[in-house]
C-alpha cells in the first residue's frame, strides 16, 4: 500500500477507535451514590392465560441490589390488550427494594388474544438501561418516559 494511503487508513482507524471508546465509556455509569447500577427486579404474571372476570397477579421480589425507591414507592402496572388498548393503567405500593404484588380482574372490555403486562417503578426513568435511579439524588425532577424497549410479560386473554 502506498505510504500516503497507509497514513490515511491509520488516521481513520485511530479516529474510529477514539469514537468507539468514547461511546462505550457511558456503559458503566454508576448511579452516582457509590453503589453499582441497580435495575428493577424481574416480575411475573400468573396465570399466563385468563378470561374476563379471572384474577391475575403481577409480582416481583426485592432486588438483589439497592434500588432505593424510597418510602411511598409505587409500581405502575399497565395491561395492553390484543387490540392495543390500555385496559388497565394504575399504580400500586412497592417496597424500597422493589418488591410488589398487584392483583387485578381481567376486564370484560379486554380484547381476546395476546396481551402485554408492563410493570415499571413509577416516577423513575429506566429507559437508559444503566440502572441509575434518577430519583435517588433527591432532585425530584419531573419525568416523562422516552420511547424505549419496555419489558413486558405476556398474558393470553381467552373467551
Amino acid at each position: 500500500m502506498p505510504y500516503g494511503v497507509s497514513r490515511r487508513v491509520s488516521a481513520c482507524v485511530g479516529a474510529v477507535a477514539t469514537i468507539v471508546a468514547a461511546s462505550l465509556s457511558g456503559c458503566g455509569v454508576s448511579p452516582g451514590n457509590g453503589e453499582p447500577p441497580c435495575l428493577p427486579p424481574a416480575y411475573s404474571v400468573t396465570p399466563p392465560s385468563a378470561k374476563a372476570g379471572d384474577t391475575v397477579t403481577v409480582q416481583a421480589p426485592d432486588a438483589d441490589c439497592n434500588p432505593r425507591y424510597g418510602k411511598g414507592a409505587r409500581i405502575q402496572v399497565t395491561l395492553t390488550d390484543a387490540a392495543g388498548m390500555k385496559v388497565i393503567e394504575t399504580t400500586a405500593p412497592m417496597t424500597d427494594a422493589g418488591a410488589f404484588t398487584y392483583t387485578f380482574v381481567v376486564p370484560s372490555t379486554a380484547a381476546a388474544g395476546a396481551a402485554a403486562v408492563e410493570a415499571v417503578p413509577y416516577g423513575v426513568d429506566w429507559c437508559d438501561d444503566t440502572g441509575r435511579n434518577n430519583r435517588a439524588d433527591g432532585t425530584g425532577a419531573t419525568l416523562e418516559r422516552t420511547s424505549c424497549a419496555a419489558r413486558t410479560e405476556p398474558l393470553n386473554i381467552v373467551r
